[in-house]
């Protein structure tokens, strides 16, 4: 453990005020300061798990969802989109679901 310092990423604002909404600081925990108790090498908190893909996510589960949108890949637009990094160039191509 080491002496209570100011936070280095938020400069002790403890977060960003975007609009009427605030965010805490992700390095602090919106405390402002770190060290002492409040130590982040310290905590022993897993980091948290990667959210689902897409088409797996939990709304498709909602019916009105699952028959507006019709496709979970391209969301009824009949195209899907993917960034090639190598390339730095975006590709499109038709949905599977477009010959339906």
């Amino acid at each position: 453990m080491t002496d209570p310092i100011v936070c280095p990423e938020c400069g002790g604002q403890r977060g960003q005020l975007l609009g009427p909404l605030f965010l805490a600081c992700r390095f602090c925990g919106g405390r402002g300061q770190v060290g002492g108790s409040n130590e982040p090498a310290e905590r022993g908190t897993a980091p948290p798990p990667a959210p689902p893909p897409a088409w797996k996510h939990k709304v498709w589960t909602d019916p009105y969802i699952s028959a507006a949108l019709g496709c979970r890949a391209c969301l009824g637009a009949r195209t899907v989109a993917h960034v090639d990094e190598e390339s730095g160039t975006l590709v499109t191509a038709p949905c599977g679901c477009a010959g339906e």
